[in-house]
């Protein structure tokens, strides 16, 4: 019985440093993340949690934005850009190596139109410019706001940007906002925002209108917690998670 006790002791002794040597690594990732993912992400973190002891932080924003707050310091560990041009940037200012930088996602350009009934009508609807008011993201800040440009550029209707019709949120999620609220009759908006619920609301801009936004995130600040979190991004899981959400994979996956 003594040695059984003086065993059951031990144990007690050691558990705690066991589990506080767990808890030391545990970490907190601080992810930027393009206003047009973040949903997205959200569900793919609120999973990952579950099966690590590694929490992840969201900051949104703008992908424009996120560079600025990069070059000046901000403690990030990744960040998610909506497009490829922020993280060829850190690469070519040698902020971060090459192969810090990969594709996660390609993103799909829609045009929303809520009270509007089929594609077609509101396909119809642009063309004719038979709208009060049309939301687009900032092209200069937003890759979506971009290639909503190019649409408009494309189908001859570039001269809009400078009426007074086209209002520019800063990011999508804003220009999303306006058309929400009625303060936009139609937008220009990631089809992950509106792949549910929003059936035959939008229209799906084809492909031959604007450049592939291959959307690719940058490792900031690696770390064996970051590694984990981008062997979990990479799985089977998170990939079904981000086709249903309305993207394309790379074609390397």
């Amino acid at each position: 019985m003594l040695a059984s006790t003086r065993l059951l002791l031990n144990l007690l002794l050691i558990l705690p440093v066991a589990t506080g040597t767990a808890i030391l690594h545990a970490d907190t990732l601080t992810v930027a993340v393009a206003s047009n993912f973040a949903e997205t992400l959200e569900v793919i973190v609120s999973e990952f949690e579950r099966q690590e002891p590694h929490r992840v932080t969201l900051v949104r924003g703008s992908s424009g934005r996120h560079y600025a707050q990069i070059i000046n310091g901000a403690p990030f560990d990744l960040f998610f850009s909506a497009d490829s041009a922020r993280p060829d940037r850190l690469v070519s200012e040698q902020r971060v190596p090459a192969d810090a930088v990969s594709v996660y996602a390609i993103g799909q350009l829609v045009l929303w139109a809520p009270e509007l009934s089929s594609a077609a009508d509101i396909k119809l609807g642009l063309q004719q410019q038979a709208f009060n008011r049309l939301s687009i993201a900032n092209p200069r800040l937003a890759p979506y706001g971009r290639a909503a440009l190019e649409v408009l550029e494309n189908l001859g209707l570039d001269s809009l940007i400078q009426n007074s019709r086209v209002v520019m949120g800063e990011n999508i999620a804003q220009a999303f906002q306006f058309v929400a609220t009625g303060n936009a009759d139609m937008g220009f908006v990631a089809l992950s925002q509106v792949i549910s619920g929003e059936k035959n609301r939008y229209w799906p801009v084809p492909q031959t209108l604007y450049q592939p936004i291959a959307q690719q995130l940058a490792v900031i600040r690696p770390s064996p917690a970051t590694q984990v979190f981008l062997d979990y991004l990479s799985g089977p899981r998170a990939r079904e998670i981000i086709l249903q959400r309305g993207y394309k994979l790379p074609a390397t996956h």
